[in-house]
């Protein structure tokens, strides 16, 4: 297994997954095409990741899977993506707080031999506190928003920004463990489960302490978007 990220968030969920997995980051034109919604736009990138790893593979190369990710935060029709500058992570803090938003985790898994992809996405609703200016401008000299969808980190400090989380918790943090999870088990990939395989860091104890968190099945679909059968 290739996880196309070296996303240190993304390794840690996959870690509850799989034992045995190598990382690779690969880079991919992120501009959202004209007319594009934020599901398709999410979906495209996750298997461009895949697809680029893959590519970016020696043709001895023995890896099976591949898997790429992509997460992205939705206020309204608006896809937030990580902040270029000091600037801009200001303003999609400001633009959040008090809201609702969706956060959009798309994962692929694609086999190498056959090209065949298996996408999906899942959606999480969070919803911000109030915070005030001081508070915003804190959190940026931290340097945590940056790099990270919509200028925030659920798991770090951004958590303290957040009033009520429904969904997948760990689909914010950047992967969605109990559906990859399901999608693995499908298509016979071997695995290692976790109890705790969808809870905030900190188990049972911190999700407890977390307004609104409550787990929930992921919206898997029954049928894939790219191929079909098994590999």
């Amino acid at each position: 297994m290739l996880l196309a990220s070296a996303s240190p968030r993304r390794v840690d969920l996959l870690r509850r997954i799989i034992n045995t997995f190598r990382t690779l980051p690969c880079d991919v034109n992120e501009e959202v095409l004209p007319g594009e919604d934020p599901a398709s736009y999410a979906l495209r990138m996750a298997e461009a990741k895949a697809r680029t790893a893959s590519q970016r593979l020696s043709p001895s190369d023995e890896t099976t899977w591949i898997l790429g990710a992509d997460t992205i935060v939705v206020l309204g029709t608006e896809i937030l993506g990580k902040p270029r500058d000091w600037q801009e992570a200001k303003r999609m803090l400001e633009s959040l707080r008090g809201r609702t938003h969706q956060v959009l985790t798309a994962i692929c898994l694609l086999h190498r031999r056959s090209g065949k992809a298996w996408k999906d996405i899942v959606s999480t609703e969070v919803r911000m506190k109030p915070v005030t200016d001081s508070e915003i401008d804190a959190y940026l000299r931290s340097g945590e928003p940056f790099g990270k969808a919509g200028a925030y980190a659920i798991q770090g400090l951004g958590g303290r920004f957040v009033e009520e989380t429904k969904g997948s918790f760990t689909n914010v943090v950047g992967l969605p463990v109990e559906c990859l999870r399901h999608w693995m088990q499908a298509l016979g990939i071997l695995i290692s489960t976790s109890p705790e395989e969808d809870l905030p860091r900190g188990g049972l104890q911190n999700a407890a302490s977390k307004p609104g968190w409550r787990q929930t099945k992921s919206a898997c679909f029954d049928e894939d978007n790219s191929g079909s059968g098994s590999p």
